[in-house]
């Protein structure tokens, strides 16, 4: 049975990706920090079939113990501090996870094993103020947010422990990917769960940014099966994972309130602090190389998501009433 390690576990990709594993029959660990408060929601189903190791990023000792002990032929690296606006807040912090997090866990494996397949969550926030449409493996980063610079250093040490030490060591350029189990804190959730409020009496308003600012949204459930797909090649490679669609922030929001017979105009409101200090404006990624040699291709289009998401939503709130 092969061993898989997930940083990240209990979050959105983290909780997919266990999921998936666990149907390939894999041994799947799970590193978790050691908290006050641990929020499990996301795995809650399958809790008892993952073993659980308590490391920190930050703590580099931690990591090597742990790769050391567990063993895996596979680490997916998915934990970070991955929302944006805090990263303006807390940029310090966003550098030591998603950046240095990133090259620690590297050394971990240079020092243990240097035979472990090693998968980089990177990110479409790389790209930024993007300097062609749509962005593949090859376009420049300028990327405009503290989680962006992050994720570049992130994104470049993985390649340079690759050509440096001859590690299986590869990113997945990861464009927006929502679900159900999306952090509410995501603008996506945001606007799934208060259509849902919004429709049950719960709620009277919803307060937005830039409306105009357009991303390529995919399903997570399929994109942490390129992940995975990423790790079974010959060789490392980078690959961006996308739909190859964009669609604006209005355009997700107009169809949640449809879903529910509701017309957006009348409840989604724009507040100008929600607006971020640096603005992307359009992300769109060009899927060709994993489609040509991962045979990957998304399998839930824009519409679907926007309803899925809305449903369970509503589903939810329904229960909890």
């Amino acid at each position: 049975m092969k061993k898989a390690l997930i940083t990240g576990i209990t979050g959105q990709d983290g909780s997919y990706l266990a999921d998936y594993l666990l149907e390939k029959g894999y041994e799947v660990y799970g590193m978790v920090r050691r908290s006050s408060t641990e929020n499990f929601e996301r795995i809650n189903h399958i809790r008892d079939k993952i073993k659980f190791y308590q490391a920190d990023l930050l703590d580099f000792s931690s990591l090597i113990e742990m790769i050391d002990e567990i063993k895996p032929v596979e680490v997916y690296n998915l934990a970070a501090q991955s929302f944006v606006p805090t990263s303006w807040k807390q940029p310090i912090l966003t550098g030591e996870f998603t950046a240095l997090g990133v090259t620690r866990i590297l050394e971990a494996i240079k020092l243990t094993n240097k035979k472990i397949k090693f998968y980089q969550a990177s990110s479409s926030e790389m790209f930024g103020k993007v300097l062609e449409v749509p962005q593949k493996e090859s376009t420049s980063f300028y990327p405009r947010s503290p989680y962006g610079v992050a994720k570049v250093y992130g994104h470049f040490i993985t390649v340079n422990y690759r050509e440096s030490y001859d590690i299986f060591a590869c990113s997945g350029i990861l464009f927006n990917h929502e679900s159900p189990r999306r952090g509410r804190e995501f603008v996506t959730r945001k606007i799934s769960e208060s259509a849902a409020k919004i429709k049950l009496g719960l709620q009277k308003k919803l307060l937005l940014g830039n409306l105009k600012a357009e991303r390529d949204w995919g399903y997570a459930g399929d994109y942490v099966r390129a992940m995975h797909l990423m790790l079974q090649q010959e060789k490392a490679e980078d690959f961006v994972i996308a739909t190859g669609e964009t669609h604006s922030v209005e355009e997700f929001a107009k169809l949640a309130f449809a879903r529910l017979d509701l017309d957006y105009k009348e409840f989604v409101k724009v507040d100008e602090n929600l607006i971020r200090p640096a603005e992307v404006d359009q992300l769109v990624g060009d899927n060709s190389k994993a489609k040509r040699i991962l045979n990957w291709q998304p399998s839930v289009t824009f519409k679907q998501l926007v309803e899925m998401m809305v449903d369970s939503d509503l589903s939810y709130m329904r229960n909890s009433i």
